[in-house]
């Protein structure tokens, strides 16, 4: 899990961003597919939140097929999550990102080759 507390941007309602931090613990490795997560109580209790907040948010995943319940047990990982929320931050990413970085370079007159060079320069400089 995360760290305590962290669940603090206004902007967005609190389930969602539980829905969020789980989903960055399953692409991150941390949740393994198959695997159990954390009860409602135990997110509520570490983020110091309504356990129906945190069962909100744990739903949002259930009924996206990320997560699924065992009856008497608790919600665990789904076969094929990750790849599937990989997939859709990846969709995200380019609607997002992607999109209108190609727009805002074609109104300046930006060709492709030289998008693709300063993105070359600047994973350079990152390094």
């Amino acid at each position: 899990m995360n760290q305590p507390g962290v669940v603090v941007d206004e902007s967005r309602p609190i389930f969602v961003q539980i829905a969020e931090l789980i989903e960055i613990d399953i692409i991150s490795g941390g949740l393994p597919e198959e695997t159990q997560v954390p009860s409602t109580n135990e997110f509520a209790a570490f983020h110091r939140i309504n356990p129906a907040t945190a069962g909100k948010g744990v739903n949002l995943l259930v009924d996206e097929g990320i997560l699924y319940k065992k009856r008497g047990i608790g919600m665990f990982v789904a076969t094929g999550a990750r790849d599937r929320l990989i997939g859709q931050r990846r969709q995200r990413f380019e609607n997002d990102y992607v999109g209108p970085l190609v727009a805002e370079a074609d109104k300046l007159g930006i060709t492709r080759a030289q998008l693709a060079e300063m993105i070359r320069r600047e994973e350079g400089s990152a390094e």
